[in-house]
Order: structure tokens, then sequence, then C-alpha cells
């Protein structure tokens, strides 16, 4: 995809914070199959912060092991390298992403919305088949990457899209193309790009705005429609769900004769609830479940 000029030249400027070596040296691991869980273990060990979230993560409930896990290759072995792997990498991306003080923005909602629209996201790749929803858990989790540091560098231009954005009643990435000619979706896949992360990942990231030109045949590319199908569940911020109908539609014709939208938001907001504290999240004062709830009775009233 050719990049509008001003975006790379703004992503350029910005001066983007380098991935941690432990990241690179994962990344650089998955891409020969022969690697196992002993070569995975070196680069985290070597890495005392990313050793101590590792094992965090790992005895957390959303595991919910009988026993303590004390080292690095046997949690690497119980959840699995992808899983590791991916948890290492979005962890990394977390403690990079600046954090500016930009009207409405809020940096800790962002990961709040980042976070269910990653078990979203896996939530469907499972349920249509993918051997990989773990990397839909990660792009999906990354999707709005970089809305932080596109706040940051553009201020008050950037402030009145957010604030234009409302309560949902319009999508940041309409205002983006109409202001800036480019869009959120666009600066991520640059940046996925600049740090040399797997052309999938950007390519998710990238696409996730593009919902109609998956939904028709999900079967074609279920990975893209998870993705951006997660894209429509709404803020934490939002008081309603302004784009419930379009998600509806959506779901409809992807989930066919799979879970109810009831059944997986709330699979979503108990994953949440233990996923949340590996991360240091507060659970959002409203869930899927009864937000979706009170916008039906709106739509019905």
């Amino acid at each position: 995809m050719t990049q509008n000029t001003s975006l790379k030249d703004l992503l350029a400027g910005a001066q983007l914070p380098a991935l941690p070596q432990s990241a690179i040296r994962l990344l650089e691991l998955a891409q020969d199959p022969e690697n196992g869980p002993a070569e995975f273990a070196v680069p985290i060990e070597a890495d005392p912060g990313l050793t101590g979230q590792v094992l965090r993560f790992v005895n957390s409930s959303y595991f919910g092991f009988s026993r303590e896990i004390s080292n690095v290759k046997l949690a690497i072995t119980l959840v699995g390298i992808r899983t590791i792997k991916n948890f290492a990498l979005w962890s990394a991306v977390f403690s990079l992403m600046p954090n500016p003080k930009s009207g409405p923005f809020d940096l800790k909602s962002l990961w709040q919305d980042s976070l269910r629209r990653g078990l979203f996201a896996r939530a469907v790749g499972k349920h249509l088949g993918l051997k990989d929803a773990e990397d839909l858990f990660a792009a999906a989790l990354l999707q709005d990457m970089a809305v932080p540091l596109l706040a940051k560098e553009l201020g008050d231009k950037y402030r009145s899209l957010i604030e234009g954005r409302g309560e949902g009643e319009a999508r940041i990435s309409d205002l983006e193309r109409e202001t800036f000619g480019w869009t959120h979706a666009e600066a991520g896949g640059v940046i996925a790009r600049g740090w040399s992360l797997p052309e999938a990942f950007a390519e998710l990231i990238e696409s996730h705005l593009d919902l109609e030109e998956y939904v028709a045949a999900p079967e074609k590319d279920p990975g893209r429609v998870a993705v951006a199908l997660s894209a429509l569940l709404p803020a934490t911020a939002d008081e309603s769900w302004k784009e419930l109908e379009r998600f509806q539609s959506a779901y409809e014709k992807v989930m066919k004769g799979g879970p109810s939208i009831s059944e997986t938001l709330e699979k979503v907001d108990a994953d949440y609830e233990e996923f949340a504290p590996v991360l240091k999240l507060a659970n959002p004062s409203v869930t899927l479940v009864e937000l979706y709830n009170q916008s039906l009775q709106k739509a019905a009233t």
C-alpha cells in the first residue's frame, strides 16, 4: 500500500522508541519452527522484567493452573510458544506507548478497549477454526496502537478529532481520513513494519477498518474478519453502542450457527476479568453484555 507522504513524514519525525532486544530476539526465533521452549526461554530469562511479567501472566487465574509455575521454560511448554511470544510482543508495545494529555484521550481506557477487542477477535477466530487465534488476539490488541502516538505528535489537531468523535457518534477513522487523508490503521501498519513485526501482523492492523471487504465471504480471510469485527465494539467511555446495528449484521454473517452475540460478549467479559490484573487494568464500569442489553432496550423504545 502506498502511504500518504505526510503520514510517512510524521512518523519518521516522531522518533519511534525501539522494541526491547528481548522482543526482537523472540520474533527472530519465531522465524524458525525448529526452535522450542528452551530456545525461547533464553531471551526471556535474560530480561528480569519480562521474566516476571511472563510468570505473572502464566500464574494468573486466566489459565488456572493448580500449582505455581516458577520456571520460564515450563511456562512456555504449558501455554505454548505462540502465546508467550505474543504476550511478550504486546507487553513491550504496551510499555512504549506515550501517554499524551490530549483532551478526552485516556491511555488506560484505550488499553481496556484493546484488551476487549483482542479477546473478542480470538473468540471469533476460534469459532472460525483458525489455529493461529492467538495471533488475532495480539493483532486486535495492537490495532489502535498508533492513536497515542498520533495524539502526542499532532496535539490540538488530533484532540479535535477525539472530541469530534463524541460518544461514538462518529468514527475517529472517518475524521482522520477527512482531516489528514489517512487513518490510524494505516499509521499502525507503518509502525508495525518499522519495528519489523511479522507482515501478517502489520496487515491485520492495517486492514481493521475494512470489514465490508471481507464479511461477505468470511471463510476467505477469517483473520481479517475477526480483527475488523472487533473494531466495532464500543469504547469503554461510550454510554451507548452507536454501531450496534452494523455490528449485529456483520456478526450474523460471520458467526453462522455459532454462539449468540450475548454468549460471545459474556465470554469476553469473563476473560477480561481474569486477564486485566496481568496488565494492571481496572474493570470497565459497564460490561459489554450490559451495554449491549441497554442499547437493545433503547432501540426498542
